[in-house]
């Protein structure tokens, strides 16, 4: 993984002494609240329904076992002994204390890690394929082309205003495994005709109060052009963006206004004048990032196939984990999602014993998912066993990824000043619904994801099922959707209907799941069931 330089670690460093300065204003009434917003949202700060929530930045969601110790260090420290996965491959603190802020700074700093730009209309983390460096599927390694990206964006200075929020992913796999094009910019590394690698651009994708699918922009872009045709898609968007509506800010907007013909029109107009200024950093800085994701020392003659013996073992590894480039190596998932358990939340001693069986197991190396799950990329099929022993022990053994209790969930009601309904509670209720019924296995993969409202943090558009918390006259009502995928067969879901309430929607989820296992062929998936009967008789299971 990627390494600070001493530029690296100097302006991180002198961040955390200018935010220092800026928190203690604040505290000793020297700035008002709105003069302090924009700072502390530079720094990843937010103030929530309760308290403070500081949101931490994990890079294409890539963690060593020391940096994912000092994670469990701070919820034990500074917050209730828990953190908060989330979406963007993140990490989230909901009770911090504004005089302890500068404090989890330097404790990040310490170990190479920040929460800049993970607030605010900058670019925000880069994100990227979980199994990135590991998955046998992948053209290569995305990860180095992340992080060249994330070099060119930190305190990039005519982007740190940007009319709305900015997000970026990048994937090198036909398998989108990082919602690439639901994405401000969706990156994916490909090879043309000629064996050339090069970069594919998406761009003007998102969810929210308007979901909208990225279309293809450009299908090659060279390697050593990565950086400067990225600018030529910020800088058209700068000069364009709304700055006087904040619900037509985003890039998508604009790419559906200008239309995509011609938004690319004025992007390649300004990428052919970038090229002649020469802002690309040379090919040789490249190939420096990447001497920092060389493979490790995989062993090779290891054994292709896990004893079985145990069944609840052969149920998680059949689940839990997935092909590796190397025979002998899988790359594990682990679930963050218990029977009834917050989706994406981790104990402090969780966050520890992960970290401590990334040393162990996997080369030092854990990765955050954007289904706020942790994988283990590089583990032997032999030591599977080993594994799964410590994480089920801990409650971290739960065989679900892809399962309908794998539920993505933002935090909502119970912390989010901006939502409108609880999210939790209806994933809690879902999960053991569920587990009590002994459908889940019968079901299949079905990806669930809740949303406590509109800003879609929980994805609910993309997923297979959907549901958004509304306030309906005051009261917490739930619109149920259906047929969304994150995927590279990428689509937005469809509303049923009239909306529920919270344990009328947990029966409408049984309900929709019941029309699946009765319509379904062989092999279908929840997806597939859907896209070929289409809504009708899911609706009359709902409403009669």
């Amino acid at each position: 993984m990627y390494q600070y330089d001493k530029y690296d670690q100097t302006m991180v460093d002198a961040r955390v002494a200018e935010f220092r300065d800026q928190a203690q204003r604040r505290l000793d009434g020297k700035i008002t609240e709105d003069q302090f917003k924009p700072l502390r949202l530079m720094n990843g700060l937010y103030l929530q329904l309760h308290a403070y929530m500081l949101r931490v930045a994990v890079p294409y969601g890539t963690l060593s076992g020391a940096q994912m110790h000092v994670l469990g260090d701070i919820a034990d420290k500074y917050d209730r002994g828990y953190g908060h996965f989330t979406t963007r491959q993140n990490i989230q603190y909901n009770w911090i204390k504004l005089e302890e802020a500068g404090d989890i700074l330097a404790d990040l700093a310490a170990v190479e890690m920040h929460a800049i730009q993970t607030s605010g209309n900058c670019i925000r983390n880069i994100s990227s394929d979980h199994y990135a460096g590991a998955a046998a599927d992948e053209l290569v390694d995305p990860r180095p082309y992340a992080e060249l990206l994330r070099q060119w964006s930190s305190f990039h200075p005519e982007f740190s205003y940007l009319p709305r929020k900015f997000k970026i992913a990048v994937i090198a796999s036909n398998t989108d495994r990082a919602a690439m094009r639901l994405h401000d910019i969706g990156v994916q590394i490909v090879q043309n005709a000629a064996g050339e690698i090069g970069c594919a651009f998406y761009v003007g994708g998102g969810m929210g109060r308007t979901p909208m699918i990225a279309p293809l922009i450009r299908d090659f872009v060279p390697l050593d052009q990565l950086i400067t045709y990225s600018e030529a898609c910020l800088r058209v968007y700068n000069r364009y963006g709304r700055r006087d509506n904040k619900y037509k800010a985003r890039i998508k907007i604009l790419v559906h206004e200008l239309g995509a013909a011609e938004y690319t029109r004025q992007v390649e107009e300004e990428f052919a004048l970038l090229l002649q200024q020469g802002i690309e950093p040379p090919l040789a800085e490249l190939e420096r990032i990447k001497t920092f994701f060389a493979d490790p020392a995989f062993k090779p003659g290891l054994p292709i196939e896990a004893d079985r013996s145990n069944a609840d073992f052969a149920l998680w590894r059949d689940r839990n984990t997935h092909p590796h480039k190397h025979a002998g190596y899988v790359s594990v998932t682990i679930s963050l999602k218990p029977v009834g358990g917050i989706p994406g939340d981790a104990s402090a001693d969780q966050i520890r014993l992960m970290a401590a069986l990334a040393t162990d197991f996997s080369f030092d190396e854990c990765r955050v998912t954007h289904a706020q799950n942790i994988v283990l990329p590089h583990v032997e099929l032999g030591r599977l066993n080993d594994l799964w022993q410590q994480l089920a022990a801990a409650g971290l053994g739960t065989p679900n990824l892809d399962q309908i209790d794998d539920i993505i969930a933002c935090p909502g009601l119970d912390y989010c000043s901006l939502a409108n309904a609880r999210s939790i509670p209806v994933a809690q209720k879902i999960s053991k619904r569920f587990a009590e019924s002994g459908k889940g296995a019968e079901i299949g993969q079905l990806k669930l994801k809740i949303s406590g409202c509109i800003n879609a943090c929980g994805h609910h558009h993309a997923g297979h099922i959907g549901i958004l918390g509304v306030d309906k006259k005051g009261t917490e009502n739930y619109q149920l959707s259906l047929g969304g995928s994150e995927a590279e067969d990428c689509s937005l879901g469809k509303i049923t209907g009239p909306g529920f309430d919270e344990d009328g929607i947990v029966l409408a989820v049984e309900k929709v799941t019941d029309v699946y296992l009765a319509q379904r062929t062989d092999g279908e998936r929840f997806l597939d069931t859907y896209r070929r009967i289409g809504m009708d008789s899911f609706k009359e299971a709902l409403y009669g």
